[in-house]
């Protein structure tokens, strides 16, 4: 029987695991209307609904109202004309990288007050999102890899570079998420054959990635954007090699399919949602709460353990066995996307993206 372990299957599987319940209530507070906290639809939404909520509640006494949002621009847009109207659409939410740049340029986010989020000392740099004047607009709230995968019954040896998604002898064998803002395959050809992504800084530099990724273009079967649709013809061997999500491909193969995920010597993919708080919200002390819950350490072993997502802080930090951080994670360098690219450059890089991977 074929099976296709989708993000939501993996949340099922992941639930059944059993993990480590938070500890003991400490702030309990008077009930009084519940926040509204944005998340992504779908995986993200029912387990955070299912897992996570619930903790905090019960380590603050202040119940939450879940909602799902878009991970695009289109969430940005409401709530920069929610903004207009005086009001907020969430009280806290998730926002992805590309449309959260863009509102942090606009400034269009409430700045946080950061003696009211303790645990924020726990995150580095990289997961503190800062006007130009210090204000802290955007605080990480989880991560996860894409990595290279390979099928050991058709790739026995897998390679241990992503040059390998341009080797001739992989013509017409690979799968590439379809999107220049998802699959980060600029970032990817920038870290494997320029030195890093310190080329994307520049117009003539995304060009001279995109000519060097044109190459690879012969090698891709598929440009998907049914991640369910990939998995199969891997597990099947019919395209044994691509980008995917490590925590899915993990799965997989502990169910006995034939997947390697291989985090490649440049790195794999870290790429990461953050808490951001939009203008005219009321319950302004819940909210710092509740972003303080969610970058404590045990919160983010909870995250892991539930979701399948990697975590923002130091794994140093919390109780993690090495077995439950290699499920989500990996000790070497990342390739962090450039946001900043598909702000400043949107339209010309999506235009290029098109041409470029029909040949």
């Amino acid at each position: 029987m074929k099976t296709t372990f989708t993000r939501r299957h993996f949340l099922g599987t992941a639930a059944a695991s059993g993990a480590t319940a938070l500890s003991a209530p400490s702030i309990l507070r008077a009930a009084g209307e519940p926040i509204k906290v944005g998340t992504y639809g779908g995986f993200f939404e029912e387990s955070f609904k299912e897992f996570i909520f619930p903790e905090f509640t019960a380590a603050t006494g202040i119940e939450v109202n879940s909602m799902a949002v878009p991970t695009g621009e289109t969430w940005l847009v409401q709530i920069k004309n929610a903004a207009r109207a005086g009001v907020a659409p969430a009280d806290v939410s998730l926002m992805a990288g590309t449309p959260r740049n863009e509102g942090g340029r606009q400034k269009v986010f409430r700045p946080m007050d950061e003696s009211k989020i303790p645990n924020l000392a726990n995150l580095n740099g990289r997961f503190q999102d800062r006007y130009e004047d210090g204000g802290l607009y955007g605080v990480g709230a989880l991560s996860w890899y894409i990595t290279l995968v390979t099928n050991s019954d058709e790739i026995p040896e897998a390679p241990t570079s992503w040059a390998a998604l341009w080797d001739e002898q992989y013509k017409d064998q690979i799968g590439v998420l379809g999107l220049a803002t998802n699959s980060f395959m600029l970032e990817v050809t920038a870290a494997t054959f320029f030195g890093g992504t310190d080329i994307l800084s520049t117009k003539d530099g995304i060009q001279q990635c995109f000519d060097k990724m044109a190459e690879m273009v012969p090698n891709v079967r598929l440009w998907y954007k049914d991640e369910g649709a990939f998995q199969q013809a891997l597990q099947d061997g019919e395209i044994p090699m691509g980008q995917y999500y490590h925590d899915v491909a993990g799965l997989a193969a502990a169910e006995g399919f034939p997947v390697v995920s291989t985090f490649p010597k440049e790195g794999g993919i870290l790429d990461s949602g953050y808490w951001i708080v939009p203008e005219h919200v009321k319950p302004l002390d819940e909210v710092h709460e509740f972003i303080n819950f969610m970058t404590a350490p045990e919160t983010q072993a909870l995250l892991a353990r539930k979701v399948g997502t990697a975590p923002v802080v130091d794994p140093a930090l919390t109780d993690l066995s090495e077995a439950e951080l290699a499920a989500v994670s990996s000790p070497k360098e990342p390739i962090i996307p450039r946001y900043d690219i598909y702000r400043d450059h949107a339209d010309w890089i999506s235009d290029t993206w098109n041409k470029v991977i029909s040949g």
